[in-house]
This record gives C-alpha cells, sequence and structure tokens, in this order.
C-alpha cells in the first residue's frame, strides 16, 4: 500500500463488521460478528497513526505491542503480526471476541481523541482467526526445568498462566472440574460471541505444543485438596474463577423458574441447547422471561433466552413471547458494552431501566406466575459514582413472567478452600493474594482472575495469570524466596 500522511490516515472511517441481520440471527446461534476480510483488516490497520509514544499497549492488561502487529497487518504480513501477538497473548481469537477493548486499549487510542478509535480487537481476532486457519505460529519451549506446577482452572487465567509455564520449560498439569476445559469462556458465554471451536481449537494448540497435560472432572476440594496437590507438585496457581451465583433476598426466589445466569448459561452452553431441535435438552425457558440485572451475563442470557424461544416457535409453532431485562438504574448507568446492548436492543429484548423487583409471586403448582416490581429514581452518587437508585414509594405494579433470570454477579465457590490451612480469603469469599505476583497467604500457592478480584473481564483474568507464571518461574530458578 501507499505510505498515507498522518491528515491522510485520520480521514478513513472505522471499518464496520460484518454481522448477521437481526432478523435471521435470532432463530440461531451463530456468530453475530462475521469478522474483517483481509481488505477490510487492512484498511483499518492504515487508520493507525504508529504514534511515537503509543498509549494504547498501557491499556492492554497482557501488554500486547499494538502498533507493530497493526503494522504488519497493514503491510500483510500475517506471519509477523501473529508472531507480535502470540509473543504476549496465548488466545488472540478469543480476546478479540470478548474483551472491552473500548474502555482498554481503544480508550487510550490517540486517534480517539478526536474521532474513533483503531479497531483494536477487531483486528485482534483477525490475526487470531488467521492464526487458527493458517497454523503459521511455532510455539517454542525452553529447556525442561524438571520442575512441575499444577494449574487449577482451564478459565483464561489458568490457561494464560499454564501456557506462560509452559513454555519456560516447567512441566504443567491442569486441573479441570468439568468435563471438557475453557472454564467460563466455554460455560459462560454463548456460541453466537464465542464458538466453541475456536475455544477449543485454541486450548489444543497451546496444549499440544508444550506437552500440558489437562485432566477433566477433578473438582479441587473434593476430588483432590490443596494439601494433597502440594505433595506432588512444586507449585500451584488457582485460577478457579467466580461460580458462586448471587441472588436477591425477596420473597419467591425458591419457585420453579427461578435460576440464576450461571445455571442458564451452563444448561445452553454444555447441554447443547445452542443445537436444538437436533439435541432434545434440559434447557427450559418461558414465555416471559424477566432477566435482573445488565452487564454483560445479563445480556447473554436474554439473548439466548430470546433465540430458545424463536427455535421453539419455529419448530413448534409455539408462539415466541417476551424477554426483557429489568434493571435498577438508568441507561446511562448499564455496565454492559455497549456493542451487546446494541445488539440485544436489535434483536428484541425489552429493557425495563428504573425497575426493581420486591418479590416473585407463584401459581398453585409451585412456578413462578409474576414479579413484583418498584419503579426507581436516581439519587446521589453512591460508592461506585453511579447515582443510587431510589425506590419511589408508592410505584408498586406486578410484571406478568413465568421465568426470572438473575445476572447480579458472582463470586469464587468456597470448595478450593476446603483443607486449605493457610489460604486466606476477604470478606467477599475471594482469595486474598498479592495483584503484581499473584502470590497468596499459603507458601507455594498463587492465585489470579475471579477468584481474587471477584468477577471481572477475560483480557484482566488473563493479565493475572501472565503476571503468576511470571513469578512461579522466579520463584522455581531460585531468584526470589517466598
Amino acid at each position: 500500500m501507499t505510505e498515507l500522511t498522518k491528515k491522510e490516515r485520520m480521514k478513513i472511517p472505522r471499518q464496520e463488521m460484518p454481522v448477521q441481520e437481526p432478523e435471521a440471527r435470532v432463530e440461531n446461534f451463530s456468530e453475530v460478528a462475521l469478522g474483517f476480510t483481509l481488505e477490510l483488516a487492512r484498511r483499518e490497520a492504515e487508520r493507525c497513526l504508529q504514534c511515537k509514544d503509543p498509549h494504547c499497549t498501557e491499556g492492554c492488561p497482557v501488554e500486547v505491542t499494538i502498533p507493530e502487529f497493526i503494522e504488519a497487518v497493514r503491510e500483510g504480513d500475517m506471519a509477523k503480526a501473529v508472531a507480535v501477538m502470540k509473543a504476549k497473548n496465548n488466545l488472540p481469537a478469543i480476546c478479540g471476541r470478548v474483551c472491552p477493548q473500548e474502555v482498554q486499549c481503544e480508550q487510550r487510542c490517540i486517534l480517539g481523541k478526536k474521532g474513533e478509535p483503531v479497531a483494536i480487537g477487531r483486528l485482534e481476532r483477525f490475526v487470531g482467526d488467521f492464526e487458527l486457519a493458517n497454523n503459521t505460529f511455532a510455539v517454542t519451549k525452553a529447556p525442561s526445568t524438571g520442575k512441575k506446577v499444577a494449574v487449577v482452572g482451564s478459565g483464561p487465567a489458568g490457561l494464560t498462566c499454564a501456557v506462560d509455564l509452559g513454555r519456560m520449560g516447567h512441566d504443567v498439569t491442569i486441573f479441570e472440574s468439568l468435563h471438557i476445559p475453557g472454564g467460563v469462556l466455554v460455560y459462560g458465554i454463548p456460541e453466537f460471541r464465542l464458538p466453541k471451536s475456536v475455544i477449543r481449537s485454541e486450548i489444543d494448540t497451546a496444549a499440544k505444543a508444550l506437552g500440558i497435560e489437562i485432566l477433566s472432572d477433578y473438582v479441587i476440594g473434593r476430588t483432590l485438596t490443596l494439601d494433597e496437590l502440594q505433595l506432588e507438585f512444586d507449585a500451584v496457581f488457582l485460577g478457579t474463577g467466580a461460580g458462586l451465583p448471587m441472588f436477591m433476598r425477596i420473597p419467591g426466589i425458591n419457585f420453579n423458574g427461578v435460576m440464576s445466569a450461571n445455571e442458564f448459561l451452563t444448561r445452553v452452553n454444555l447441554m447443547k441447547g445452542y443445537q436444538f431441535p437436533e439435541y432434545d435438552t434440559p434447557v427450559k425457558v418461558g414465555k416471559r422471561v424477566a432477566v435482573i440485572g445488565a452487564g454483560n451475563v445479563a445480556m447473554d442470557s436474554a439473548r439466548c433466552a430470546l433465540r430458545l424461544q424463536s427455535l421453539r416457535e419455529k419448530a413448534n409453532g409455539v408462539e415466541r413471547g417476551e424477554v426483557h431485562i429489568v434493571y435498577r438504574r438508568s441507561p446511562a448507568e448499564v455496565p454492559a458494552r455497549l456493542e451487546e446492548v446494541h445488539h440485544a436492543k436489535e434483536e428484541g429484548v425489552i429493557f425495563d431501566f428504573l425497575t426493581n423487583p420486591i418479590a416473585i409471586i407463584g401459581d398453585d403448582k409451585g412456578g413462578v406466575r409474576a414479579m413484583r416490581c418498584i419503579r426507581m429514581e436516581l439519587g446521589e452518587p453512591d460508592d461506585s459514582g453511579r447515582r443510587r437508585p431510589v425506590p419511589i414509594q408508592g410505584s408498586e405494579f406486578e410484571m406478568d413472567v413465568d421465568q426470572v433470570v438473575f445476572a447480579l454477579g458472582t463470586s469464587p465457590n468456597p470448595l478450593v478452600f476446603v483443607n486449605a490451612d493457610g489460604l486466606e480469603r476477604s470478606r467477599h469469599g475471594t482469595a486474598v493474594a498479592d495483584q503484581e505476583t499473584g502470590r497468596t497467604t499459603m507458601k507455594g500457592v498463587w492465585a489470579g482472575g475471579d477468584v481474587v478480584t471477584g468477577a471481572a473481564t477475560v483480557i484482566s483474568a488473563m493479565g493475572a495469570g501472565k503476571r503468576a507464571a511470571a513469578d512461579i518461574d522466579r520463584y522455581l530458578s531460585g531468584e526470589s524466596e517466598w
């Protein structure tokens, strides 16, 4: 391509990602965003100003050298783009799909100060997909150190830590509680946002190249304890995530038809709800569904429910029904990614803002019949900086629903702390660990990701996994003491 001036680059519009049309995608679980073509990717890469003092890398938790990989894409040198990306990010095809780039790397893009930032996340996905399709990158492994490391959990923190340690020459074994690896990437994110084939390919490629052993159906705290792991391994990393759901303390939460988003999404993802009617799965969806919350998990739950309704309508002639997002704050406070909210609205999800449930009402068979709610107004800001929702007295009303899904956040499963004397927990149930090194209060045990921070992003968990791997390597090599 002809070299462009800075002014010429700034005039290039941000390239739109091709997507399925809303009317079509609501009837399938295929990926919504279709990805850049090479032409679109190179055109978007032309927008990068190649700043002398780039700030975008500062916004990346795994410190990808963003201008360098984008320049390689612009030049069409995909082998170099992949090499630059994978030097820091082991899972680019995954991160490019689910990371909140708009509040991380893209938020710091200089181009975004006067217009739209470079679509760094979309280019990252393009590079990751290119690598999966062409297998251009050879993972290098250092000579064996003879040290053995146990990684508990195969989500983003565990996978990142395991791959980095494998590259350093350590013998790594991953212990996964479910029957397939991937953690929250597999059970928590819908197929239409993150295809299972992408997760499988990224995990298989890295594990095979580095000789990482993955043992499924191992529940640490039941099958084995941390104490028992330490008898066999030189170091242990906890990347068990935060899988314990939170519920509102209101009457009626034990009626049939009330569930957590964790349970609902796990059923959809692991019981093949997304392959209905080929698989007659135990995934139940009501005719009138209310999802409580407005984060990414809430959007995923609502959009899955809508698709299941559509598929049942198509297969059995059952009336589609409605899916509502019920959120106690206003649109301005919604924590979900704007792209996910936009897609949900396009697909027909109904948003009930400034609304809060106060009771769930059952029928004579023990199922959900309705939800009693109250209108809210915004008061003064709370500790989060958002305006606090305040109930409006006398504004109670009933919402006609037959299924309620709570998407209010999660905390770590306490099982991992069984027989783990010395492993300190915070009052929120998270593992106490140093943010820079991942070291816990139990000698020889590191932790990172949601088990330390509570529910957060995929890329922040990956960053924690990388930092812990670096410190584990220093400890095992004798460079640092506990």
